[in-house]
């Protein structure tokens, strides 16, 4: 909200795009979910982050308009949370289910210090530069980082030998 503030628009479109993101995660978990269960997730996964990446290089680089902004929250939010069934599933088709949720945990802890480290670094160039432009291109690099880092995923079970009697 304060970034749109700072463009000029009235402070309730922020509320509408924070909505936005939030129906639109909705919509596009239960999407990616399904074809998580017909497409290979490791491919689908680098997609939704390469999506990211799209849709904030779109938004930096175009003026902000109450347009623009919720067509760039429909659309973040379509992204957003449906990176979370596909690298779930991803973790359960390669270590199966025995320690799924220790495993799960670990990830998504991982995903929190991240969200925790990227909104602190934001506040802190905010606070250090006025702009959120270095911010914007920090995401954008993520993104695509994180788009091609998940492409060679060896996403086969692994072979666990069984117990030999003694």
């Amino acid at each position: 909200p304060n970034f749109i503030s700072q463009r000029g628009l009235p402070a309730d479109v922020g509320g509408w795009a924070i909505a936005t993101i939030g129906i639109c995660n909705l919509m596009g978990t239960i999407a990616v979910g399904f074809l998580g269960s017909r497409y290979r997730k490791k491919y689908l996964l680098s997609g939704v982050y390469a999506v990211r990446a799209l849709m904030f290089a779109v938004y930096a680089f175009t003026p902000v308009t109450t347009t623009t902004t919720l067509i760039f929250a429909a659309g973040l939010g379509l992204a957003w949370l449906s990176t979370v069934p596909l690298t779930s599933a991803i973790i359960g088709q390669i270590f199966g289910t025995r320690y799924f949720g220790t495993l799960f945990g670990i990830v998504f802890l991982g995903h929190q210090a991240g969200a925790f480290l990227g909104a602190s670094l934001g506040g802190y160039l905010f606070d250090l530069t006025g702009s959120y432009d270095t911010i914007w291109l920090i995401n954008i690099g993520l993104g695509v980082f994180a788009a091609i880092i998940h492409l060679p995923i060896a996403d086969k079970p692994i072979e666990r030998p069984l117990a030999q009697p003694a």
